[in-house]
């Protein structure tokens, strides 16, 4: 996994169009470009890529405000209603409120034209979008009378953007409104301007917004920490505030319930609705759910201090598709979801017991065509004018941001103070005009703030300034659009400082209106736009002064081809995104998502149907089960998302304490035979199993004893051992030096795990232990390695599961002298793939010379307590009908009677010659494992609990039934 989206060594069909640099792909982790595509999509999209760039040049540029534009008085939205000077309720945080842009596409994909390539053309597709905020502004005027001001910002204009979509917004009104009619006057008010109010009172409002997601995750996600010292008391509040933050989610739900149709499009927003795809995917879960962060999103190192961090997670993963604005944010929260949750992340995305959520990065961006045509209006050519004659003969340098702690704001300032000090001779050649709009002027550290930038600015003023001039002009207040696109149009070098920030669309918008001029961009490595501009930009880390005070000396005396070469990159990749693309791109790839998932879907086994698997099994005369031990007959470990978990406590494997009781009747019924069949070592077997009446089959068959009898071998003869010393070599090597890792030698395989260990340095190690082995001890031995999720295990070929049953049932009906065929099987676990073989073995629609065959051919069986083989004699297997009489197998037991029971040699065919099964008897399920040759499945040991509680009723019903009738029929 590369950690760099512009700087790993990606194939070309990687880059979207106009990056010089390369920009990570929909799916982030793909060595080998990712994505789920098929052929299919690539030569849908391959198909469409040139007529793709030419719509996005043709298409009308809706009006649309941007990221400084939208918190600035006299800005328009798309409708030409002017909105409040204000930061939009509309503009998603970080993504700087108000841009748009395109997602990132599929390997070798371009622009995709949205819908047009679902086949949707000449019919709109409904899409929901729910945010926290409605993109408007009401102001309550009678009892039922309201005013609405539509609020800019680029969201709403990318969707008014989207030629084939019926968009729909549902949000809080930002306003309180208790009353009935007020709602319904409100409610009607908003419906004419396609928005959906969700009514929230005083007290949720402050709990929710105000408390769990201002004052914890949107810090914590800027990587300003949790609360502490005068704020402590609202981690005291914490639970209050989460359990509101649930409660304010899930009233977002109810609304979409009451306007959800099917096929609809649900389209979640931003860290204030983590916990609604959890909820709508409960309500219904065909329901087509995106969710998108426009922060950054935080490593797991960070967000694994967050109390709520497990339902969270897992909240966001029931959506089918979860955008990030840069493949690090999307990095990060696969990570996060490894290393927490304990999921597999893959290079789509992450994996939950074979459910995906996809996961991708969508650059957004912004309409620099409007842009381009503000700066041909009167208006700004005139601004223009009077901009260039106020600052003649002193370079311009620019910044504007919210008056927010992320934006870098005093770190910028100290270091233009120190670029004068250290340049004296610049002290009245350059001027930097700051624009910093205070946002919540309520909260004491932005009080405190805007002291700090106060302070700086007359000092720097003081030390610096003449009577003529002063070196940095601050202004506190909002400017109109056609003011910032000419402020934009006359600086020579723009500043962006931003310690941490989902993208900041400044950046863009400056480039918008740098055609002629070709200003520099001095960029925070810390700011999303960062990955897609850093090549033209100069990047800088905000924190270190004296590097930002010498970035920008050579801003300004850069030479003029390289300020030509800079530009042409970033003027490149800005023109070329536009608004719609963003919007039609994300809906459209989860469109893909969901009918990618309906196919695998598709793929995964049915739910196991218990009761007709009880039914046929009470109807049966000779039932076998065999069921797994581990994730499968254990009792659940509660993970409280701890790095590695409570290591001595998962390791430690227990029989659930809820089957003893099943277990103990099933076991009792003189017409069922119970085999426990696991990897596990013989002792641990012996330990949980012990009380019962049953078979115990450990190290995947090779050791087998009734729990009333001792162990014995089902190991084939002349099994080659040699490799076993070298092996335990290496995986002492590797536990050495993986901490929490761990490693079992049994008797014919070596198991290294690494669950507990760091998921990534684990896999790394695991890598290089595989290469280790290859390379040396087993290069030319006769062994099978088999990769599990967390772990490595070198095993003998041959040593499966479904290789051994064969032997086990032999050794069961020789020694139970078994004469009825079994005529039911039930066979349950949580397999590995290279055992699953077992399934296919007792699966009648197979025919039989695709089944398991022994390696070697031969086999013998000795009950000797230490359980090591023995040379008895032995018989090799010959292909035959399944369905054998049993008198036959009778017969060939009688004719080897003779042999001592201390190292008795049989025919192992008798194992598969006693089964009479037929398809409708013969129940094989997976558990928590969808991807399985298994005909069922069930999700969690818990279902097998539950499972196994209903058979050994039923068969204690059943059996009660049947002693009255035999007490009935005697009187």
């Amino acid at each position: 996994m590369t950690s760099d989206a512009a700087g790993s060594p990606r194939s070309t069909s990687n880059r979207t169009r106009g990056d010089a640099a390369v920009m990570p792909t929909s799916s982030p982790f793909a060595a080998d470009g990712g994505g789920a595509g098929s052929p299919t999509r690539v030569e849908r999209m391959l198909r469409e890529r040139e007529h793709s760039r030419r719509h996005i040049l043709a298409s009308d540029a809706n009006a649309m405000d941007t990221d400084a534009a939208s918190l600035f008085a006299g800005s328009f939205a798309a409708d030409g209603v002017q909105s409040p000077g204000r930061a939009s309720p509309a503009n998603m945080e970080d993504a700087g409120g108000a841009a748009t842009g395109h997602a990132a596409r599929p390997p070798l994909a371009g622009s995709r034209s949205g819908f047009r390539r679902l086949g949707l053309r000449g019919m709109k597709q409904r899409l929901l979008v729910v945010a926290n905020r409605l993109p408007v502004s009401a102001n309550r005027r009678g009892e039922d009378q309201w005013s609405l001001e539509i609020s800019a910002g680029g969201l709403v204009s990318a969707l008014l953007g989207v030629k084939d979509v019926d968009a729909k917004w549902i949000g809080w009104a930002g306003v309180n409104v208790p009353d009935e009619v007020g709602q319904r006057a409100l409610t009607r008010a908003l419906a004419e301007k396609r928005c959906i109010p969700v009514f929230l009172d005083e007290e949720i409002v402050h709990q929710y917004y105000n408390g769990y997601c201002n004052n914890i995750l949107w810090p914590l996600f800027h990587y300003l920490g949790l609360p502490q010292e005068d704020r402590l008391a609202t981690t005291r509040n914490f639970e209050s505030q989460f359990d509101a933050y649930k409660r304010a989610n899930q009233m977002f739900a109810d609304v979409v319930y009451q306007h959800y149709q099917e096929g609809d499009v649900i389209w979640c927003h931003d860290y204030h609705l983590m916990f609604l795809p959890k909820c709508l995917k409960d309500h219904d879960s065909n329901m087509k759910v995106g969710w998108f962060l426009h922060t950054p999103f935080p490593s797991s190192e960070i967000y694994r201090t967050l109390p709520s961090r497990l339902e969270l997670l897992r909240s966001v993963l029931c959506a089918d598709l979860v955008g990030f604005h840069t493949y690090d944010y999307a990095r990060h929260f696969v990570s996060a979801c490894t290393r927490i949750l304990g999921l597999e992340g893959t290079p789509e995305g992450v994996e939950d017991q074979g459910r995906l959520t996809r996961v991708a990065a969508f650059p957004i961006g912004i309409d620099s065509d409007r842009f381009k045509r503000a700066l041909e209006l009167p208006a700004v050519k005139r601004h223009i004018s009077e901009l260039t004659q106020r600052f003649a003969g002193r370079k311009v340098m620019l910044g504007v941001d919210r008056l927010d702690m992320i934006k870098g704001i005093p770190q910028k300032i100290l270091a233009f103070e120190k670029f004068l000090e250290e340049n004296p001779d610049w002290n009245d050649k350059v001027v930097l005009l700051q624009i910093a709009v205070p946002t919540r002027t309520d909260v004491p550290e932005y009080q405190k703030l805007t002291s700090q930038v106060h302070e700086i600015v007359g000092r720097i003023n003081g030390r610096f300034g003449t009577l003529t001039a002063v070196p940095i002009h601050h202004l506190d207040r909002s400017l109109d659009f056609h003011a910032l696109c000419a402020l934009y149009a006359v600086t020579d070098v723009a500043l962006v400082t931003s310690l941490r920030d989902g993208m900041n669309l400044v950046s863009y918008e400056y480039v918008a209106c740098q055609g002629s001029k070709k200003g520099v961009l001095i960029l925070s490595e810390f700011a999303g736009a960062a990955q897609s501009l850093g090549a033209g930009a100069i990047l800088v880390n905000p924190w270190n002064i004296t590097e930002v005070a010498d970035s920008v000396r050579h801003a300004l005396t850069m030479s003029s081809d390289e300020r030509e070469k800079r530009h042409r990159h970033n003027y490149a990749h800005v023109t070329t995104h536009t608004a719609q693309d963003w919007a039609e791109n994300f809906v459209c790839e989860l469109n893909d998502t969901v009918a990618e998932a309906q196919l695998r879907t598709r793929q995964v086994p049915p739910s196991l149907p218990s009761q007709t698997a009880i039914q046929q099994y009470l109807r049966s005369k000779n039932r076998l089960l065999i069921l797994g031990f581990n994730s499968t007959l254990t009792e659940p470990v509660e993970s409280s998302g701890r790095r590695g978990g409570d290591q001595i406590k998962e390791m430690e494997l227990k029989l659930h304490p809820d089957l003893k009781g099943p277990l103990k009747a099933l076991c009792e019924d003189e017409h069922t035979t119970v085999i426990v069949l696991s990897g596990s070592d013989r002792s641990v077997l012996d330990e949980n199993f012990g009380e019962f009446k049953m078979w115990l089959a450990a190290e995947h068959g090779m050791f087998l004893r009734p729990t009333h009898g001792d162990w014995m071998t089902t190991m084939p003869e002349h099994l080659n051992m040699d490799w076993v010393d070298s092996v335990k070599h290496v995986f002492e090597y590797f536990t050495e030096r993986t901490p929490r890792s761990h490693f079992e030698h049994r008797e014919t395989s070596f198991v290294w795990n690494y669950k507990y260990a760091d998921v990534e340095f684990g896999r790394l190690q695991a890598r290089d232990m595989l290469q280790h082995l290859w390379t040396g001890p087993i290069s030319n031995a006769a062994v099978d390695v088999v990769q599990g999720s967390r772990s490595v295990e070198v095993r003998s070929v041959g040593v499966t599961k479904g290789a051994a049953i064969d032997r086990i049932l032999g050794e069961i009906v020789h020694s139970e002298n078994m004469v009825t065929p079994i005529d039911y099987v039930l066979c349950v676990g949580h397999f590995l793939g290279k055992d699953e073989d077992i399934y296919v073995f007792f699966d009648p629609e197979y025919p039989s010379e695709s089944k398991v065959k022994p390696e070697g051919g031969s086999t013998s069986l000795d009950r000797r307590p230490n359980g090591r083989p023995s040379n008895g004699r032995s018989n090799s297997r010959s292909s035959q009908p399944r369905t054998q009489k049993p008198q036959q197998a009778v017969a060939e037991r009688s004719s080897s009677s003779s042999h001592s029971s201390a190292s008795s040699d049989h025919n192992w065919r008798e194992g598969s010659s006693v089964l009479d099964l037929k398809g409708e008897n013969y129940f094989s399920c997976a558990v928590g494992r969808k991807r399985s040759n298994a005909r069922y499945l069930l999700n969690s040991s818990e279902e097998v609990v539950s499972f196994l509680k209903e058979m050994a009723t039923a068969t204690a019903d059943f059996q009660s039934a049947g002693a009255d009738y035999m007490f009935l029929d005697r009187q």
